[in-house]
């Protein structure tokens, strides 16, 4: 079974048989070992940091999503990628892997709420009435890597490019050398954050509504904004809140609070560090003992950072914890049932960008690639 990712393409994952929802931890880990040894090493499991502990463990590679994509493009051995995060980190594996290599999903509902606030439509009916209110030419479209192949294609047509939250800024200033506008989707907040970094303000952004008319702006405000940021936010990130830096330092005096530069930018300005999920992991592991730090992420990371370091004191920010939900459907009866189903030659769940956008989106994360 393969899901050809198209712009109105509806996920639906079937139900597993009872063999495995039924299955105990010690049945659970014999399928999926065995099924890793009879596969060897035409399989490669990747396993994005929000994943769940039990997950991970099996995972041959960790990382955020465009470090899982490159990783698997660069392996020339294994055929069968199983990536173990959401369905754009599965397509941008897919198109950057080779006509020989396949990937698959656990689960097909592992959605991204972030992805799914822009979809194509929408953006092209921005498009078009950004068209017909000012210079098109001078718009450069952006898009994050938590979008969709369709997305990613759309700006590869369109002269724009891929960021990741690691590189938005060198991205950003490579857009404002080619235009003077730059429309940034699907993350506000991402966008935000790297304008300030950049020297700008509120002054200079203008949030666009997909649900209004001209985006809920005049066309006077469209026409001054040098960055217009789509109104789409990460269900994770946005939770954190600039009382939890407050009551988290009161606790903690020589705390140091590190943030993704998906939150909100009232919290990014009251924390230490902002950084990608890749440099969190490397500021905390190069924290010296004794480090009290409080981390604004997905929590099952910030809970492996805490037990892989225990001479630290590390903790997430919002006490009433905040998983990524959809990442929370990868699980251990999904990852032998898509497993079992490899070894038996009937795979499932197998993830496929058409040609045309997955060319096109390849511009994009190339373009990207060059800039950085």
């Amino acid at each position: 079974m393969a899901l050809t990712i198209a712009p109105t393409t509806l996920r639906l994952q079937r139900p597993l048989p009872d063999r495995y929802t039924t299955a105990s931890p010690a049945e659970l880990e014999t399928m999926i070992r065995d099924a890793k040894a009879a596969l060897g090493t035409r399989l490669m499991i990747l396993g994005h940091h929000y994943q769940r502990d039990e997950v991970i463990r099996w995972a041959d590679a960790t990382g955020d999503s465009f470090k899982l994509a490159r990783f698997a493009a660069d392996n020339d051995r294994a055929t069968d990628i199983v990536f173990c995060g959401v369905h754009f980190m599965a397509e941008s594996a897919d198109v950057l892997t080779s006509d020989e290599q396949a990937v698959y999903l656990p689960d097909l509902n592992a959605g991204c709420s972030m992805a799914d606030m822009a979809d194509i439509d929408q953006v092209e009916e921005c498009w078009e009435t950004l068209a017909s209110t000012v210079d098109i030419d001078g718009v450069v479209p952006i898009t994050y890597m938590n979008s969709s192949a369709a997305l990613k294609a759309f700006v590869g047509r369109h002269g724009g490019a891929v960021c990741t939250s690691s590189n938005a800024r060198a991205v950003l200033e490579w857009s404002f050398a080619r235009g003077r506008q730059v429309l940034f989707f699907p993350d506000q907040h991402l966008g935000r954050n790297t304008g300030f970094q950049m020297g700008f303000d509120d002054s200079h952004m203008r949030v666009w509504n997909p649900h209004r008319d001209l985006g809920g702006l005049t066309a006077e405000e469209i026409r001054a904004a040098k960055f217009l940021l789509w109104k789409g936010h990460c269900s994770v990130h946005q939770r954190f809140r600039p009382e939890h830096i407050a009551a988290a330092r009161a606790e903690h005096p020589t705390l140091e609070v590190i943030v993704h530069p998906e939150c909100a930018h009232d919290v990014v300005a009251l924390a230490d560090r902002v950084g990608s999920t890749e440099r969190i992991l490397e500021w905390v592991t190069a924290a010296p003992a004794g480090s009290v730090i409080a981390i604004g992420t997905e929590v099952h990371m910030v809970q492996r950072l805490a037990a892989q370091n225990p001479d630290k004191v590390i903790f997430t920010l919002d006490p009433l914890i905040c998983p990524c939900s959809t990442m929370f459907r990868i699980d251990e009866p999904h990852l032998a049932w898509i497993l079992e189903h490899l070894v038996d030659g009937d795979p499932v769940n197998r993830i496929v960008v058409d040609d045309e956008t997955a060319e096109w989106a390849r511009v994009a994360l190339q373009r990207m690639l060059e800039i950085v």
